[in-house]
């Protein structure tokens, strides 16, 4: 995934490796602080979903930040069938919802920062799985679906005759300030290393690095968003990348085109690359 900010110097006055590696962990892996050990050193900044987390910081913004949360938590929930969707909603971390995850033949899991949580003693039917697929957008190559003008994600596991048995509801959240830590960093025009396990919230930071440089530092920003992860399902992009413009990739074989056509349009090209570590 890349921003491109045409103002800058081209790519060629870029360095080939990323200026700094940021190192995303759980806050039972991490310190509570950025730590330079030295200047060539990877640069440590814990993302957490405790109590003091940025699960927290998205509810942070007032009365309408949260009904607008409210309002995109509950067009996930729709996924889920009657009994269990009240379930949730009666969960007292319902705001910390992480995931939700079906699998066909299974009993259906809600996973919140303090652990697991069974929705019902009934097994996920067909039925379950196909009344989840209709409420949501069309499944891409990458077996990724999402909701319009949300920032959730909904995985899609295959059988062998291509049908999907199970899916993984990942809330999606963008939370104003989880980049504030960086912002010299991204305002030095640096190439940024993002390693993390999954949930930390490297796609959450690099949401609002997209913000930040349209909105804070009026730059000219786009987006190529091979799964609509970053501006959210749909035509419209989400508001939390602020002004910034999104262009929409079919699938990742062709990324690196979009991403050549960008780069002999524009001038200046800000790598910001995610990897996962199980």
């Amino acid at each position: 995934m890349r921003l491109l900010n045409p103002a800058l110097p081209p790519p060629t006055l870029l360095p080939t490796r990323p200026r700094l590696q940021i190192n995303l962990l759980h806050a039972q892996q991490a310190a509570r602080k950025l730590w330079f050990p030295s200047s060539s050193s990877a640069t440590l900044l814990p993302f957490s979903h405790s109590g003091a987390s940025s699960r927290c910081s998205a509810l942070a913004g007032g009365d309408e930040t949260n009904r607008g949360f409210d309002e995109e938590l509950s067009r996930l929930l729709v996924l889920l069938p009657g009994e269990m969707r009240k379930r949730v909603q009666d969960h007292p971390e319902l705001r910390h919802l992480v995931e939700i995850v079906m699998d066909l033949g299974r009993r259906p899991l809600a996973r919140f920062p303090s652990g697991d949580f069974v929705l019902s003693d009934r097994f996920i039917s067909v039925e379950d799985i196909l009344h989840a697929t209709t409420q949501v957008g069309d499944f891409a190559a990458d077996n990724r679906a999402g909701i319009s003008r949300t920032l959730h994600r909904i995985s899609g596991i295959r059988n062998r005759k291509g049908e999907i048995i199970g899916l993984t509801c990942r809330v999606g959240r963008a939370v104003t300030g989880s980049a504030n830590l960086l912002r010299d960093l991204v305002k030095d025009r640096g190439s940024l290393l993002l390693i993390g396990p999954p949930g930390v919230g490297k796609t959450t930071i690099i949401r609002e690095i997209a913000r930040i440089l349209a909105d804070d530092f009026k730059k000219r920003v786009m987006i190529v968003d091979t799964s609509n992860e970053i501006g959210g399902d749909g035509d419209v992009p989400h508001p939390g990348i602020g002004s910034a413009r999104r262009l929409q990739v079919p699938n990742s074989d062709m990324q690196h085109k979009v991403k050549c056509f960008l780069t002999s349009a524009f001038h200046f090209t800000l790598k910001v690359r995610i990897f996962h570590v199980l």
